[in-house]
């Protein structure tokens, strides 16, 4: 921590407008946001985008942290809200399936016809789960980002975005459920493609 401080002090001190300090939060808190905001955008360039419009929220409004939840619930909670309206404002931007498969190298190494290709089938996994999750309602996808990917219990995310832990749970469950559905229709959708 910043010169023996703890991080109440820290936070305390950046409030009064110490810049230094504001940069000690930054260090121990960015990666966090970032991985937060690209789990949550799937894109690289936006979550940077919107880890610096978060970094930039938290100078503006850190006066108004209380302290009443942890500092870096209260964080991940304007995250959220950043990336979620972001959301709302342009909608999510689709990348095609045969853009994302292309090689990036045109001297990458040729393929063996007929064999099995684990990069890019597990490239095709990841694109299917991608996609699948762009499906889900922003609720379920928040709440199944926040719980079974960043980790969060259902009482912090209850906190961070202001609803009950049963709700938390609700929206978790009713989002593994039609991720499933959609992962199902996915794979079904392909070996009929497959076969045809």
């Amino acid at each position: 921590m910043f010169e023996g401080m703890t991080e109440a002090e820290v936070i305390k001190r950046a409030q009064a407008g110490d810049v230094s300090c504001f940069e000690v939060l930054y260090g121990l808190h960015k990666r966090r946001v970032f991985s937060l905001c690209l789990r949550m955008s799937g894109n690289y360039a936006q979550a940077e985008d919107f880890t610096q419009e978060a970094f930039l929220q938290l100078y503006r409004k850190i006066a108004s942290f209380r302290g009443e939840s942890a500092f870096s619930t209260w964080l991940h909670r304007l995250t959220v809200n950043i990336v979620l309206m972001q959301f709302r404002k342009k909608g999510l931007a689709e990348v095609s399936l045969e853009s994302a498969l292309e090689p990036q190298q045109e001297d990458s190494a040729p393929k063996d016809i007929g064999t099995r290709d684990d990069v890019l089938h597990s490239a095709v996994d990841r694109l299917a789960l991608e996609h699948a999750l762009g499906e889900l309602p922003p609720g379920y996808r928040i709440i199944f980002v926040l719980h079974d990917i960043e980790g969060y219990e259902h009482n912090e995310i209850a906190e961070m975005l202001g609803c009950s832990i049963g709700n938390s749970k609700s929206q978790l469950h009713k989002a593994r459920l039609k991720l499933r559905s959609l992962l199902h229709s996915q794979a079904r959708s392909t070996a009929e493609s497959v076969a045809a």
